[in-house]
């Protein structure tokens, strides 16, 4: 059997066999447009230009860290416009984190979605950009001027606060395991049912495994590793050894998702706790990001030739994204990438640890596209089950 599909920009394929009773052999294959090739030969206006058009999910986070990448290659200190950019960063992590919680988990439940209520979200979220940067200028190579008009600011932080917190929780967010099975047993909200689904015993604990999580390395780490082997764009690697990337790995501190991770391991209730947390979290902070802005004018040229070479990270909804491309004669003679899909769905990754022996019985597509949806892939996905029986 299948379910979901892949589109045209790409997707990931998890096959499973399965044989008396169990899940015994699994394999994920992911495929993506060579999207950082489409970047060499350009300048770096032409490359910011053309990022957000070929990153469609986070646009946002992946022009900010080619433009930290250039940065570092082009010798631009734009160290005064990062309470800006982090703004940026959070409010589009936040609205994908709804895009999750609004659009994926009510189809997975067998609702109907909640488009309203996502767009008006991301219309807040867009409205950032222009309240920060008057000439829309902020995403580029060394920053823009950065005016911040704090009667806009604030009005689209509480929009996007406001909406997270009634569309998605509907009353406040719960602070421990208790409190969250109180919430979710009210079923008030999508998010509450399928949170209620994942804490359900066949569910709390599936996808549980021993692979670590990926550490907040610094951009000049994941930059040694890209320039030093193409390869690790496709297969990355932290220690010799495959990592989990995204909210459980940024939120397995939080008491919430601590506790869960104590009773049931890194599975299904303790990946969704981690994302609801995050947004709690993400959508009260922006306010006190915004109270730290100050203006800034673009970072000043230091007169290179364009040659050299640099490395951007960010943290997005999926996990840690990192750049690395290097300058010659004022083009991108290479560039690299490595996203949180590469960690999350290698061969022998998160996802395939997780499924590998688990139960094959009738629950088990629910269950590994639930698996899949928590790992969040930035692409469709497809997963197919054959019974060897």
């Amino acid at each position: 059997m299948s379910v979901a599909g892949a589109g045209l920009e790409g997707g990931v394929s998890v096959r499973l066999t399965t044989a008396d009773g169990r899940v015994r052999a699994v394999s994920v294959q992911v495929r993506r447009p060579a999207a950082a090739r489409a970047l060499c030969g350009r300048t770096p206006e032409e490359a910011m230009r053309l990022v957000p058009l070929l990153f469609s999910l986070c646009g946002t986070a992946q022009s900010l860290a080619a433009a930290e990448a250039l940065e570092g290659a082009l010798g631009l200190n734009a160290r005064p416009h990062a309470p800006a950019r982090a703004l940026l960063a959070d409010a589009e992590a936040a609205t994908n984190h709804a895009w999750q919680v609004l659009i994926d988990w009510p189809a997975r439940l067998g609702e109907a979605p909640r488009p309203r209520e996502l767009a008006a979200l991301r219309a807040a979220a867009a409205a950032l950009h222009p309240a920060l940067y008057p000439a829309r200028d902020g995403l580029r190579p060394g920053g823009g001027s950065l005016r911040p008009d704090r009667a806009a600011l604030a009005a689209a932080i509480a929009a996007l606060r406001e909406g997270v917190e009634r569309t998605v929780f509907a009353a406040p967010f719960p602070t421990d395991a208790a409190e969250l099975e109180r919430w979710a047993g009210a079923a008030g909200t999508p998010a509450a049912r399928l949170m209620r689904r994942v804490l359900a015993p066949d569910m709390a604990g599936f996808g549980a495994c021993r692979v670590p999580a990926l550490e907040p390395h610094p951009a000049g780490w994941f930059g040694e590793r890209l320039s030093a082997d193409a390869a690790f764009s496709e297969f990355p690697r932290q220690d010799g050894a495959p990592a989990h990337t995204g909210p459980l790995a940024r939120r397995s501190a939080h008491p919430l998702v601590a506790a869960l991770l104590s009773t049931h391991g890194p599975g299904l209730a303790a990946h969704a706790a981690a994302r609801l947390v995050e947004l709690a979290d993400l959508a009260k902070r922006l306010a006190s990001q915004a109270d730290r802005l100050k203006d800034a004018e673009p970072a000043s040229d230091p007169g290179r030739t364009g040659h050299g070479v640099g490395s951007g990270a960010v943290e997005t909804a999926r996990g840690r994204l990192a750049h690395w491309l290097r300058l010659d004669n004022g083009r991108i003679a290479d560039c690299r990438i490595v996203a949180p899909t590469e960690w999350n769905f290698a061969a022998d990754g998160p996802l395939a640890a997780g499924l590998a022996g688990a139960a094959a019985d009738e629950g088990l597509a629910e269950r590994a596209g639930l698996l899949v949806a928590a790992l969040d892939p930035c692409v469709a996905s497809t997963i197919t089950i054959q019974n060897e029986d």
